[in-house]
């Protein structure tokens, strides 16, 4: 998920996204864990999408903090 597609997301479908694509995260290491993964960089590139995701999510909360 790119930058741009993130920023357009409302913040309660920010926090659904990040609480799936943390399960997925979860189940792909394990799978990876019993039997190697095709492609064993999504596990790193879906780790990126949730830190880009909570890095929106705390922008998104700062901003409101400064704002009161």
């Amino acid at each position: 998920m790119k930058k741009e597609a993130i920023n357009e997301l409302s913040t309660a479908d920010l926090m659904e996204r990040i609480e799936a694509t943390r399960e997925q995260y979860i189940k792909m290491k394990m799978q990876h864990a019993v039997s190697p993964l095709d492609n064993p960089n999504t596990i790193s590139a879906t780790r990126k999408q949730i830190a880009r995701m909570l890095t929106e999510l705390t922008k998104r909360q700062n901003a409101e903090k400064n704002v009161k």
